[in-house]
């Protein structure tokens, strides 16, 4: 399996201080995980291309778009402002193998993510185009949601298809769901809450990763 990767996400952080924010978290961060939300594939909206810009970390940025139909060029924006990698989701793109061709094109990372309800088989045609999957482990739109546990046996699945291929878990993380999660084959961990949500954001990273390792 590949190496364990902590993504905390900055939807649960402080965006009116978001360089210091994660440069509290930043040593022990392998990506920062971006949520980006439209108002139409989920109901809130959250930031942008230009708050992305102004993002100062050596840490790789993971984007996660929550966006209905992505064009080239609001790809191309947040290529632009320094993704290292860019998730589409399934369900909001007619033709997911148009917009992962494109990120591909440009040199950046490329992941597809599923909701909780959406199947496995939805995205078994992209798994040789993409470099990570993203799994949902809650309802994608709003922080500190309860994992969904129901989820685990596609996680399972997709590890035994594809023993190299980062898998991602979003939603609910914290010790234990990690734990849980790992134990399928999720190597990739966004939390928000878990980190942020603590007054001692590195004490927390720390939880996650001796889960991990027990």
């Amino acid at each position: 399996m590949p190496r364990i990767k902590i993504a905390p996400s900055i939807l649960s952080a402080d965006k009116s201080k978001i360089n210091e924010e994660i440069k509290e978290v930043e040593k022990f961060s392998d990506l920062i995980h971006i949520d980006i939300m439209d108002g139409i594939f989920v109901a809130p909206t959250t930031v942008n291309a230009d708050f992305v810009r102004k993002i100062r970390t050596k840490v790789p940025l993971d984007v996660h778009l929550m966006v209905h139909e992505p064009s080239n060029s609001y790809i191309k924006e947040f290529i632009d402002a320094g993704a290292y990698s860019i998730t589409i989701h399934e369900e909001a793109c007619r033709n997911p193998a148009h917009q992962l061709n494109f990120i591909r094109k440009n040199g950046i990372k490329t992941a597809i993510s599923i909701k909780p309800k959406t199947s496995l088989e939805n995205i078994k045609k992209y798994l040789d185009m993409v470099d990570m999957v993203l799994i949902m482990t809650v309802e994608p739109g709003w922080a500190g949601q309860k994992f969904i546990n129901e989820v685990m046996p596609k996680v399972r699945e997709l590890r035994k298809l594809k023993p190299k291929l980062d898998i991602e878990v979003d939603g609910g993380i914290n010790p234990y769901t990690a734990r849980v999660a790992y134990d399928e084959g999720a190597n990739v961990f966004v939390a928000g809450t878990a980190i942020f949500g603590k007054k001692d954001r590195i004490g927390a990273i720390k939880e996650i990763l001796n889960s991990l390792k027990q």
